[in-house]
């Protein structure tokens, strides 16, 4: 299992390799830049260069994840244009680093409908891809469902995917707490979603795993991350490590420690939830 956490960068990313290995991580997730902010952020390709370095000496996978500030789905021009420019920076900005996928979070449509709000993040994603000519894969997200949210299932994420032009260049990250809010996932319906998100049209595309235990119950729609095992997951946080899906794809812990440290503790306790299964 490749398995690691999400990490600041704020004292450069190589740093964060160093305390990924300190912390026992195979993997780290980061920002590219502001995670609060669609300002560009001007990518220095000789900083940039040691880090990719330092990861590949390392052994460590990163991840990106895109700011929270995006809406794909927006029907205001400017702020549709602001955000595009903005993914595209971050793209730019993994590709510096050797980051092979960036997460991002599908559109809200904020009361305009769900169709509505569809056409225009896969239009605002084909631009984006359109500008931006990389190796970075961008990585669709599902979501809890939480107000107006977009991709709260596969079928969802499926129909999303399907419209797009630029499709091969984009996949998908599968967030646990997520599916679990979402309804997707839920208590006694462990075995339903496997069927869901081993689907070979959604299962090929699928690059990431975000493993999050829930604050929130089955269905209540609500985003809030827990520890693990100190959620309302329960044992089926214990199921999903051990099913192959996870052993195959790089797995990033989001849970709210006190400070990075504290992942070193969820990092052994999922490997230990994976090895209980003689995986």
């Amino acid at each position: 299992m490749i398995i690691g956490c999400h990490l600041s960068t704020g004292q450069g990313f190589a740093r964060a390799v160093q305390n990924a290995g300190r912390l026992g991580a195979d993997a780290f997730q980061y920002f590219p830049k502001n995670p609060r902010s669609h300002r560009l952020k001007p990518v220095d390709r000789e900083e940039s260069a040691r880090g990719a370095e330092a990861a590949r000496a390392a052994g460590v996978v990163t991840v990106a994840h895109s700011a929270y500030v995006t809406n794909l789905s927006t029907g205001d021009p400017k702020l549709r244009e602001t955000t595009i420019a903005s993914i595209v920076n971050e793209l730019e900005l993994c590709e510096a680093l050797g980051t092979r996928w960036l997460v991002v979070h599908c559109g809200k449509h904020l009361g305009e409908g769900e169709t509505v709000g569809v056409r225009r993040m896969v239009e605002a994603i084909d631009e984006v891809m359109a500008r931006y000519q990389g190796p970075c894969r961008l990585l669709l997200e599902n979501t809890a469902g939480q107000g107006s949210e977009l991709g709260r299932t596969v079928d969802e994420l499926l129909a999303i995917h399907e419209a797009l032009a630029c499709r091969e260049r984009v996949g998908f990250c599968l967030d646990s707490c997520h599916a679990f809010a979402s309804g997707l996932l839920t208590p006694g319906g462990l075995d339903r979603f496997l069927e869901e998100v081993t689907r070979p049209e959604f299962a090929r595309e699928l690059e990431v795993i975000h493993l999050n235990d829930s604050k929130a119950g089955p269905g209540e729609h609500v985003d809030r991350h827990a520890l693990l095992g100190q959620g309302q997951m329960g044992e089926l946080l214990k199921e999903l490590v051990r099913h192959p899906l996870l052993q195959a794809r790089p797995v990033i812990i989001e849970t709210p420690v006190e400070h990075e440290d504290q992942y070193a503790d969820e990092i052994r306790l999922a490997r230990r939830w994976a090895e209980q299964a003689g995986t």
